[in-house]
């Protein structure tokens, strides 16, 4: 009988280097960049099947909808969803998932990935777990290695015992190579004993916990801590903030997988994608003959080797002789690189954080539990809004201190509290909410509703909000 098999998907990561489609808001994972899936809804979907229990997903706060959101999207139910009080890499985040699902599958075996890689064969990548589980049942760690097709420097290395060409089973791994520059990565594709790493894990929960324990343990103590003073908060389980704060921020390559002696890999040669930056998006999304990508509304002439890229509504993207060029058009922020300084674009985030440009971690969509909002004009004393909310939706009970705000519906039909009163709104009906008064919107249909606000004040951040009821127990905050 197969053993089940707990996924561990791990969704903490802001993929700055595919700004501006992946920022600190909404991070890759989140999007649809190479199908009608986003990344997170295919790994969950890859990791689902007779032999896989329910994924555990370990996230921070402010993702926390937008995974139940998405995994109902695709049909998929979690096991349980670990909120971190802060991102702490990938060490913690695993050794928690761990710690929580032995408490409860004692010795069970986790399937540990990121979740905004791409890997298209579902049946192939399933054949190589279930591959790779026996070596995992008998207290190794089993890595996955990429077979590579190029001499890349944008990824780590894993060194074997021999030619990689071989029956794909587990097999003793050597050592872990850091970024290599061009040169070693050029022998080391010629040598034919390396294989990229994934960062992939299949192992048991008393595998890690004992590596851990060996090479980590003052983390093992601390995060034991966090997980079992965990709070449960609607379908979320919070770890444990106080102990949190103590825990390194360090990968689990550097804390456990580099100094451990069980670890084998299992060599996969199926198709791989980390989408790792703009090229890699490219080379994904298959480069015509000229070598020219594109998506959306875009008109090319004469461009070759080329990703153009409109994400904007209504906004038409043109290239003219364009060589070797990435250009990424979004409503709020155009990127355009050679594609060789492609991955620069962190240092491109980098000057936009420091010279205070909202757009370095937010879009001007803003996604709530909700539904969505997004400004569609700002002045000194007055800011104008989309609002999209979802079918039995509701906005919390709340006022503002230094704004007042007129709300016009524009399709469906919403229920809307001021005060002690309460009264359906239909579209071309409006509204208006005094200054400080005590309001609430909720979507009583079964249709999205969509309505324009137009604020008026002194002071305009999402921050001068005081939440009084919230079905989402956001508490206060601009998010909560």
């Amino acid at each position: 009988m197969t053993e089940t098999i707990h996924p561990v998907l791990l969704c903490g990561g802001s993929g700055t280097r595919l700004w501006p489609l992946s920022r600190k808001s909404y991070p890759k994972q989140f999007a649809r960049l190479t199908g009608a899936d986003s990344l997170f809804q295919a790994s969950a979907r890859r990791l689902s099947g007779p032999d896989y229990a329910a994924p555990l997903v370990v996230t921070g706060g402010d993702f926390r909808f937008l995974v139940l959101e998405q995994l109902a999207g695709a049909g998929i139910m979690p096991q349980a969803v670990l909120i971190e009080p802060a991102a702490r890499n990938t060490a913690p985040a695993i050794l928690a998932a761990a710690l929580w699902l032995d408490a409860r599958a004692p010795g069970a075996l986790m399937l540990v990935a990121p979740s905004d890689h791409v890997l298209p064969d579902t049946a192939q990548f399933q054949a190589a777990v279930a591959a790779a589980s026996g070596a995992a049942r008998a207290g190794r760690i089993v890595t996955f290695g990429i077979r590579p097709d190029r001499a890349e420097t944008g990824y780590g290395w894993l060194e074997l015992d021999g030619p990689t060409d071989v029956t794909p089973q587990p097999r003793p791994l050597q050592r872990f190579v850091e970024k290599p520059d061009a040169a070693t990565a050029e022998a080391m594709l010629a040598g034919g004993c390396h294989l990229w790493n994934a960062g992939i894990f299949l192992m048991s929960t008393t595998t890690l916990m004992a590596a851990c324990a060996t090479h980590a343990p003052a983390m093992l103590e601390a995060v034991r801590a966090s997980v079992t003073g965990a709070e449960t908060d609607l379908a979320f389980t919070r770890l444990a903030a106080a102990p949190w704060e103590g825990v390194d921020d360090i990968s689990i390559d550097y804390a456990v997988m580099e100094k451990a002696g069980n670890l084998d890999v299992l060599p996969y040669a199926g198709a791989w994608n980390d989408l790792g930056g703009w090229e890699a998006v490219w080379r994904e999304m298959g480069p015509d003959a000229a070598g020219l990508v594109t998506q959306g509304p875009v008109t090319a002439i004469d461009c070759t080797d080329s990703l153009l890229r409109s994400e904007a509504e209504g906004l038409e993207l043109v290239g003219i002789g364009l060589k070797n060029i990435v250009a990424i058009a979004m409503p709020d922020a155009v990127l355009i690189a050679d594609t060789a300084r492609a991955q620069e674009v962190k240092l491109a985030v980098t000057r936009l954080k420091a010279k205070g440009a909202a757009q370095a971690e937010h879009f001007a969509r803003d996604h709530r539990p909700w539904g969505w909002f997004e400004t569609l004009a700002l002045g000194a004393r007055f800011q104008v809004k989309r609002i999209v909310v979802k079918p039995g939706a509701a906005l919390s009970l709340q006022s503002h201190h230094h704004r007042a705000e007129h709300w016009v519906v524009v399709e469906g039909t919403a229920r809307i509290t001021i005060g002690a009163e309460a009264r359906l709104v239909t579209e071309n009906q409006s509204v208006y909410i005094p200054l400080g008064e005590k309001h609430r919107l909720e979507n009583p249909g079964k249709l999205p509703l969509t309505l324009i606000e137009v604020q008026t004040g002194a002071y305009l951040g999402e921050d001068d909000i005081i939440r009084y009821e919230d079905v989402y127990a956001r508490g206060q905050g601009a998010k909560g």
